[in-house]
């Protein structure tokens, strides 16, 4: 199953998802205590009107921008945070590939290791001996 919006589109909608959870608990503490009710009718029609159309203009466009987020991640170039005008940048998906690319190095790099074989398709190559420190020599090999 595929979803509209994914973790990240998520995080970018948060600010408008918090305003409209703070609408909706005063909307509701004032349907609940009611401090106009000395206004009757009239005062409930302007109190639920100032909560109601906010909160359906605010979750619209929350709704439509999610897409259009959502929407120009998979039609554009995406960046990671800042890099957008910095010259010569990669891209997310040219670091990812990269780092995949690595990933499935590494692995085939293992698994020849552990079959014995050497990477580059040559035999096994034996570890060249390191030199001995004389005694007069300090730790770094110089005398």
């Amino acid at each position: 199953m595929t979803t509209i919006f994914d973790r990240d589109t998520l995080l970018d909608l948060t600010v408008n998802v918090i305003p409209l959870g703070i609408i909706l608990f005063f909307g509701v503490g004032y349907v609940i205590f009611n401090p106009w009710r000395e206004l009757g009718l009239f005062g409930d029609l302007i109190m639920i009107g100032l909560h109601a159309v906010p909160f359906i203009g605010l979750a619209i466009l929350t709704y439509v921008s999610g897409k259009a987020i959502a929407g120009d991640e998979k039609r554009s170039e995406v960046y990671f945070q800042g890099q957008a005008a910095v010259e010569d940048s990669r891209t997310r998906e040219e670091i990812e590939a990269d780092l995949h690319g690595e990933e499935e190095a590494e692995r085939t790099d293992d698994g020849a290791r552990e079959e014995g074989a050497d990477v580059e398709g040559g035999d096994e190559r034996e570890e060249e001996p390191t030199p001995e420190i004389a005694a007069g020599d300090d730790e770094t090999g110089n005398p």
